[in-house]
């Protein structure tokens, strides 16, 4: 089963690869064609979807939150298509298709820097743009399948070789972060996973308790970092990257404040922004000690 499982992971790599020039009107043809198809195929990832959409827009009617969910699974359906640019294409081909705004605020940094950057459907897409213009430094989880765990390392690797840190280490881990972060390499931070209880507090995201890392403000004090905001839309012509100003009184050496702050500017652009966030993932998988399951 591994190998088969490996062999057609390298056959839609390969597929991916093979759409580095296919225009984007196209690839936004297919990625409609495969959500569907994703919609039906992984009814527990469905279910994943609509249980975090309930959580969070409670307010909303059933067939809203079933609109948004749909419209969800194109945008990351496009995303994972677009990595054939992302993957295969030239520095040229990637600056015509991601945009940045306030992009000075990580080239022009004096000292430590950490780019908060959760999880919107074009989080790569801004990962892989930031290496035409810095050498970065990020965590990674390491992929079960290989022929996807190579792909993909070596997609982030591209144009400045960044550092990349397989997660699972501990405090190994976060050494070898500071240690690029000395050295002027922006840490690239993806905020938003749920990890476990472990080293984690409950915050609130969008009124639920979170299972949530307090690693930025305690890495941003250890390092003296400053600590921006990145939100990778998708837009009709590709991506806008927006890079906030670094932010003023942080950290502020109270973890759950630290830790609210990062949560509130999430919800913020997901406000805006609702079929973009990567509902599928589990974001409240850990829950507080005697609750039961959402899921």
């Amino acid at each position: 089963m591994k190998t088969l499982n490996t062999l057609l992971a390298q056959f839609w790599i390969g597929v991916v690869k093979s759409l580095v020039h296919v225009p984007l009107s196209v690839r936004c043809g297919m990625a409609k064609g495969l959500a569907a198809l994703l919609w039906w195929a992984i009814p527990k990832r469905r279910h994943v979807t609509m249980t975090n959409l309930a959580l969070c827009f409670p307010e909303k009617t059933e067939a809203e939150r079933r609109r948004i969910a749909k419209s969800t699974y194109v945008h990351l359906a496009r995303a994972a298509l677009d990595h054939g640019v992302l993957w295969a294409g030239s520095a040229d081909d990637i600056s015509r298709l991601v945009k940045f705004e306030g992009l000075e605020n990580v080239t022009e940094a004096h000292g430590p820097l950490i780019i908060v950057a959760p999880h919107f459907a074009g989080l790569d897409a801004a990962g892989i743009a930031f290496n035409l213009h810095v050498r970065g430094v990020s965590l990674y989880q390491k992929q079960r399948n290989p022929a996807w765990d190579a792909a993909a390392l070596a997609g982030r690797k591209r144009f400045s070789d960044p550092v990349l840190i397989e997660k699972g280490r501990g405090k190994h881990d976060l050494m070898e972060v500071i240690r690029a972060m000395r050295q002027n390499m922006p840490f690239y931070y993806l905020p938003d996973m749920d990890f476990g209880a472990k080293d984690a507090i409950f915050v609130p995201f969008f009124g639920v308790p979170a299972a949530t890392l307090a690693m930025c403000g305690r890495l941003a004090k250890i390092t003296r970092a400053k600590v921006c905001l990145c939100i990778a839309e998708m837009t009709p012509s590709g991506y806008t990257v927006h890079v906030s100003r670094p932010w003023d009184d942080y950290p502020t050496g109270d973890d759950t404040a630290d830790t609210v702050r990062i949560v509130t500017e999430l919800e913020n652009w997901i406000r805006k922004l609702p079929d973009q966030y990567l509902w599928t993932h589990r974001r409240f998988k850990t829950r507080p000690e005697g609750e039961p399951s959402v899921y």
